[in-house]
């Protein structure tokens, strides 16, 4: 009786370790985003800053092969509980 206590004990806390993501494989939000991702986000916060203009924003957004506004950042989902 105590060892299936105990399993379910275990169980227990597994399930809720793996559910609040202390356990187990990372997600894709805390991995290091590719180096394009970065340099979309650099881009884009440099020109909402004023930092460059828009003619400077759309060429180097073409030197990355990147059409502003055709993905979405990498944002990290809280889990559904």
């Amino acid at each position: 009786m105590f060892f299936l206590l105990m399993l379910l004990v275990l169980g227990t806390l597994l399930f809720f370790l793996i559910r609040h993501g202390h356990f187990g494989s990372p997600s894709v939000a805390t991995s290091n985003p590719s180096p394009e991702t970065d340099a979309k986000k650099i881009l884009a916060e440099r020109f909402a800053r004023g930092e460059i203009s828009t003619d400077d924003f759309m060429e180097r957004a073409s030197v990355l092969n990147w059409t502003p506004g055709s993905d979405t950042w990498e944002v990290k989902n809280k889990k559904k509980r």
